[in-house]
């Protein structure tokens, strides 16, 4: 069962994302700031923290900031009435893995949090279970119950983001940027030569379909 830190100045919000995850099976701790946060983790097993960034005394950057620079990979979801590119920037920058704007929808906070613990989960591991197949990080090998197939680097790593996050649109540069780098000097035809092969290779496979989406990119479904 994982444990959920709810961290918020403002008790009716720790209390209603509370009664969500608890409603989900989650243990759950709450902090009123930053501070208070570092020593509930000091004495407990955090599995994934929800935090708000205006609080007193140490807020949501601070406390990130200090968790990714003492070497802590705790996924992060930033709750913010900040909505704007330079206040995102500066979390992403800072190392939280996602947010949620105010007004909470808690439904959706429900699902970014198993999101987050799902893709932790895949993090620690470096495989990635779809079906009967399994996606090995660390060979860059599909393994079924019969063959093991190893892939080039970039095909590997290709199917196995669109897969990480099935259903999820990602735009070519989107794949091109993560997988390739921001300073590659290629272009998005790259990605669509990739999916073609990948297709050909696992054109017998029903076990997931890398989809088309026209006028965006594409995303992996199982």
């Amino acid at each position: 069962m994982n444990t959920i830190l709810i961290v918020d100045d403002n008790e009716n919000i720790r209390k209603l994302v509370d009664i969500y995850l608890k409603r989900e099976g989650f243990n759950t701790f709450h902090a009123g700031d930053g501070e208070e946060a570092l020593d509930v983790i000091d004495r407990h097993k955090i599995d994934l923290i929800v935090l708000d960034i205006m609080m007193p005394i140490m807020d949501g950057y601070e406390l990130t900031k200090e968790l990714r620079d003492s070497g802590y990979i705790i996924p992060i979801l930033m709750v913010t009435a900040k909505d704007t590119y330079p206040d995102k920037k500066q979390g992403f920058d800072l190392g939280i893995d996602d947010y949620i704007t105010k007004p909470i929808d808690m439904e959706e906070l429900v699902l970014r949090v198993k999101a987050l613990l799902r893709r932790a989960r895949i993090y620690e591991d470096k495989k990635l279970y779809v079906n009967d197949i399994v996606l090995d990080y660390d060979s860059l090998e599909v393994i079924t119950p019969t063959q093991e197939i190893s892939l080039p680097k970039k095909e590997f790593y290709l199917l196995y983001k669109l897969l990480s996050f099935p259903k999820k649109i990602f735009t070519r540069q989107d794949l091109l940027d993560d997988i390739w780098g921001y300073d590659a000097e290629v272009d998005e035809r790259t990605v669509d030569v990739h999916i073609k092969r990948l297709r050909e290779k696992f054109k017998d496979f029903d076990q997931f379909e890398i989809v088309t989406v026209r006028g965006l990119g594409y995303k992996g479904v199982y």
